[in-house]
């Protein structure tokens, strides 16, 4: 694209961000207009990573310094998002050992990593709860319910059992309301949190309609924004297509798992839509290059859906490659990373709904009881490293340039208005 064809797509994002007043005192919070991310009336994109381990780490204080590390070189790579958990549920080491109490030492270790966060300039995505058994999950839930008597049949009561719901409401009422004892900052008010997200990759094998999940989504999003009218919600969903869009389901990875992409995402207060991409999960007897363009098929489908669709912004909140595939290189890995950027880049550059994406999972050196094969450790993997630095630069970039045009839209302005008022004296002059 020329550069004359990119002033112009600026200044139009850049009009239409100026027409929505409504959020411009954001307090540093970031905001959501149309489908772009808005950080003190400028455009935001996110790259960043997940490391879902930074509270358990950090609940030990001896340990504090890797989470501290991995902001540190984030952050000096130009990294500004990071998505983890905010749950541990069942235990006596869990942050919610059953329903309602909780382990101090684990929600110190939470107030640590966001005082860090803050301290290093990342922007956290927390999650609330899991799809699976690790941590908890909905699984520990059901069996809080069951333990009190409640008839439920499969895991899949998490989504509909009312007293399970309130055990879920309850948790994150607590979390909202947590006052952070080393900023002294009540979690709901502190713009360090980008957004929250309703649970890790919800899945309702029992309903494949996806209204369990579409009632479930309604019912909590509705919860959290009575507390929460500060932050940004998402429901955490990978991307999978449903009833709603019949012709999209083809672009599935030959399976569905009670959700759907379209109808979830347009429920009122979830604020933008989210994307996980696992072709070597997903795909694993297809060769590599096939992963590959299912990816970008993956990809593209979901960046169109989000601009003419759901008009709501888009973020990759997981992808990666695993070491532990067979015939594996880090070549393979850094195609894939190089794909994804550049979807991102590309959809972002032109005005479109893409703002940004998170790796899968960035450790410190030291972790190897962490590893889980599509762990990045930024120098042991210099290539990749220099791949997600450079994808920081061009964002950047664009955001200044989105900026930059932005102030020109309102010198602009300013000097239409002080010339019509001049006109008007004048011809006030000659009365």
């Amino acid at each position: 694209m020329r550069s004359v064809s990119l002033i112009g797509v600026f200044l139009i994002i850049v009009l239409g961000l100026h027409q929505c007043r409504q959020a411009e005192a954001s307090g540093g919070f970031i905001t959501a207009r149309g489908y772009h991310f808005v950080l003190d009336g400028n455009p935001f994109f996110a790259n960043g990573f997940n490391a879902y381990w930074l509270m358990n780490v950090a609940s030990d204080p001896s340990q504090r310094a890797k989470v501290s590390e991995a902001f540190r070189e984030a952050s000096g790579n130009g990294l500004t998002v990071a998505r983890t958990w905010a749950f541990s549920d069942g235990g006596s080491n869990a942050l919610q050992y059953s329903p309602g109490s909780y382990n101090e030492q684990m929600f110190k270790g939470l107030d640590f990593v966001i005082s860090e966060a803050r301290r290093y300039g990342i922007r956290l995505i927390l999650s609330f709860v899991n799809n699976y058994e690790n941590f908890g999950g909905k699984h520990q839930y059901v069996q809080w319910g069951r333990n009190q008597g409640q008839n439920i049949g499969s895991d899949d009561g998490f989504f509909t059992n009312d007293v399970v719901k309130r055990y879920y409401k309850n948790h994150v009422k607590t979390v909202l309301t947590r006052y952070n004892t080393l900023t002294g900052v009540a979690y709901k008010d502190d713009p360090t949190i980008f957004a929250w997200e309703l649970m890790n990759e919800p899945r309702c094998p029992s309903d494949m309609s996806g209204r369990t999940i579409q009632a479930w989504v309604t019912e909590m999003a509705a919860h959290v924004k009575s507390i929460d009218k500060n932050h940004l919600l998402e429901a955490g969903l990978e991307g999978f297509y449903g009833p709603s869009s019949p012709s999209e389901i083809q672009t599935n990875p030959g399976f569905e798992v009670g959700t759907d992409f379209i109808s979830n995402n347009q429920i009122p207060g979830i604020d933008f839509a989210t994307l996980h991409s696992y072709p070597d999960q997903w795909l694993q007897s297809s060769s590599d290059q096939s992963q590959l363009q299912f990816l970008s098929n993956w990809i593209d489908a979901h960046i169109r859906d989000a601009r003419n669709v759901l008009r709501k912004p888009l973020l990759l909140t997981e992808f990666g490659k695993s070491w532990k595939d067979p015939g594996y290189s880090s070549t393979q890995r850094d195609a894939l990373f190089t794909m994804v950027y550049s979807k991102i880049y590309q959809s972002a550059r032109t005005g479109g709904a893409t703002a940004g994406g998170l790796f899968w999972q960035l450790l410190t050196q030291g972790m190897d009881s962490w590893r889980d094969g599509y762990e990045i450790v930024l120098n042991e993997a210099p290539a990749t490293m220099r791949i997600i630095t450079n994808q920081c630069r061009r964002l950047r970039y664009l955001g200044k340039m989105y900026t930059r045009a932005r102030n020109v839209a309102r010198m602009k302005k300013a000097k239409a208005m002080r010339e019509a008022a001049d006109g008007g004296k004048l011809s006030g002059d000659g009365n």
